[in-house]
């Protein structure tokens, strides 16, 4: 699956816009249910069994999962190079919640719908921000591997579309460590090591545009380009963080640079915009707390405390649709959750018997 296709074969991703649909005046706003600390979540599915049948890697352990921005689907990464797709079955609004606490743990709830199988470590992947399962053109979301080119993969088949290269000096193929497209859905930015390089969605193959960072250039980050986030509130925006312990704010159109936010004590490993683009969220790797900047005036407003003090591990944290609460995981399983609008820890609950990697929240 980790081969290129030919470009003639490619099929970029098309970003037409849909019709928009009519909102009359009696619509009424959606509201985001309020959670409560006082009870720990109850599980629903259980995922397993599935990631070590068959594995060829013994050891195999989930790395990451990522929701797909409808929120009908969701993305796992696993340490035997494989990503698998779970789709949510129709009837997940009608579950009896007490059937499914007496489930057999000894089963998976239900089988993955895709498998796409990569030739390397996967080193990071994200989802086209307008996908939706009502528009099959649109369900795609791309991935980077080591010693391989980006790879732009289709959600409902599993078949590659097409893929994204960037060359060296030697003229051969650099992976890169981050990728994320932007806001509109336009471009896909890849980090590497002291450089991004920018492909147009349209135009795959070895097209792109790079933006070089120099060891002493007080705009850019002089390590590998580990993280990149862009704002939601489609400001023009975008923050990338790098392995040493620097953060950068650019302007996406040309690449100028902002602000560069020394602070963390390790390498960074996740940037994140809150939902009103006025916040910016970082954590590292052997750092205990994710650090919340007010991008307005570059200062540190609180910092969170996380168990991920003694591990090189890279450990995520998602902000939950309403935008209200962040929740991270951490080395001692637990997913701890914290008020984004008085940074006070709001409660944890237990989620792994080991390292929680990745939280993600829908």
């Amino acid at each position: 699956m980790g081969a290129e296709v030919m470009e003639e074969e490619q099929q970029p991703l098309s970003t037409q816009p849909t019709e928009t649909p009519i909102i009359t005046e009696t619509a009424t706003a959606y509201l985001w249910p309020a959670l409560k600390f006082d009870v720990p979540p109850r599980k629903i599915y259980h995922f397993c069994h599935q990631f070590r049948r068959g594995s060829p890697n013994t050891n195999n352990f989930l790395k990451g999962v990522k929701w797909s921005p409808d929120g009908s689907c969701f993305l796992t990464s696993s340490e035997d190079n494989t990503l698998r797709l779970f789709y949510l079955p129709d009837n997940v609004g009608e579950i009896e919640l007490e059937s499914c606490a007496a489930a057999d743990a000894s089963e998976d709830s239900y089988e993955c719908s895709l498998m796409v199988s990569e030739a390397e470590s996967v080193y990071d992947y994200c989802w086209y921000p307008y996908m939706s399962a009502s528009d099959v053109t649109s369900c795609v979301y791309a991935s980077t591997t080591k010693d391989h080119p980006i790879h732009l993969w289709d959600a409902v088949s599993g078949q590659l579309r097409c893929t994204y290269r960037a060359y060296d000096a030697m003229d051969e193929i650099t992976a890169a460590y981050s990728v994320a497209f932007n806001s509109s859905g336009t471009r896909l930015f890849a980090g590497y090591n002291k450089s991004i390089r920018v492909f147009d969605v349209h135009r795959p193959g070895r097209e792109f545009k790079q933006y070089s960072f120099l060891q002493n250039d007080k705009g850019g980050p002089a390590g590998i380009v580990s993280s990149i986030a862009f704002s939601p509130t489609h400001n023009g925006m975008l923050a990338m963080g790098s392995y040493n312990q620097a953060t950068a704010i650019y302007v996406e159109d040309n690449m100028e640079p902002l602000y560069v936010l020394h602070g963390q004590e390790g390498g960074v490993t996740q940037v994140l915009f809150s939902k009103d683009g006025n916040y910016l969220y970082t954590g590292g790797r052997k750092d205990p707390y994710i650090l919340c900047w007010d991008v307005r005036n570059t200062v540190i407003v609180y910092k969170l405390y996380r168990s991920s003090e003694n591990t090189n591990q890279r450990i995520s944290f998602d902000i939950e649709p309403s935008g209200r609460h962040l929740g991270t995981g951490g080395q001692d399983g637990l997913v701890h959750v914290y008020d984004l609008q008085t940074g006070y820890w709001r409660g944890s609950f237990q989620a792994a018997s080991g390292i929680f990697f990745q939280d993600s929240l829908n």
